[in-house]
């Protein structure tokens, strides 16, 4: 699998776990176009290395991301079609995140705002340094959610609580979001990597299929109502049960071993 040159990004792969640093310290990683690009074509590929089981994203510096390049943006006034552009960006990138194939962590080791909230919330899962601080921040310009954030925050916590964060522009300390489910755990700083590996590590030894499907049931059944996505988590079962993980994972049992996924 060829990778990159990445100008904006740092990419490192061992023992199973990919890790993408978005790498524009200078602009607290805001996101730039040419970012959006890098983070897709890099992810795209990732889906598809077989070497790849967990993917982990991460910032340079002092900052996981701080969302939209404003200095690119305001270049687009007066430029609607240019905007709606940029913003598509925004909902790929996302999109393709939370529709990986692979489980996807959010290691967050600074300030996580607007748009980089919205990447946050797209990732399967969200570790926090307790120095953070986190927040839509939008409101506080003027602007709105492009990238899924109106959608994806009133799924992750409280309804009021959303709204709150989404119409003040306030911002969570670390502690806060992992009190209303925003992130997994809120650690200290020195200990931020340490906990994310420790998780990636145990996720590299799960099934890969079956992450994959569990993903499917949950990200889908999230739009649908009970019954149907229980009829879904059935198709999606059967599926499952006719992957060499699945068949690998019942003999391992029944011969009391640990198992040993082919990721097929």
């Amino acid at each position: 699998m060829q990778y990159g040159p990445y100008e904006h990004l740092i990419l490192e792969k061992k023992g199973g776990i990919a890790r993408i640093t978005i790498n524009r310290p200078d602009s607290l990683n805001a996101l730039h176009p040419d970012t959006h690009r890098q983070l897709q074509d890099v992810l795209q590929k990732l889906d598809l290395d077989p070497e790849v089981k967990v993917i982990i994203i991460t910032g340079k510096g002092r900052a996981f991301c701080t969302g939209a390049d404003l200095k690119h943006i305001s270049t687009l006034v007066g430029k609607p079609a240019e905007i709606v552009a940029y913003g598509q960006l925004f909902h790929d990138t996302n999109y393709l995140i939370e529709h990986m194939n692979k489980v996807v962590i959010a290691m967050v080791n600074g300030l996580c705002l607007a748009g980089g909230i919205e990447v946050m919330e797209a990732c399967d899962l969200a570790y926090a340094s307790e120095d953070a601080r986190i927040g839509d921040q939008h409101a506080a310009f003027g602007l709105v959610p492009t990238g899924g954030g109106s959608q994806r925050l009133p799924r992750l916590i409280p309804l009021r609580k959303a709204k709150e964060l989404l119409l003040t522009g306030d911002w969570l300390t670390a502690k806060e979001a992992e009190q209303w489910g925003l992130v997994n755990k809120a650690v200290p700083a020195d200990k931020l990597e340490e906990t994310v590996m420790a998780v990636a590590n145990k996720l590299k030894e799960r099934s890969l299929m079956a992450s994959k499907f569990i993903k499917y049931e949950v990200n889908r059944g999230m739009q649908v109502d009970l019954y149907t996505g229980v009829e879904l988590e059935k198709a999606a079962s059967m599926a499952h049960f006719q992957t060499e993980d699945s068949k690998e994972g019942i003999a391992a049992f029944m011969e009391k071993r640990k198992p040993n996924f082919p990721g097929r």
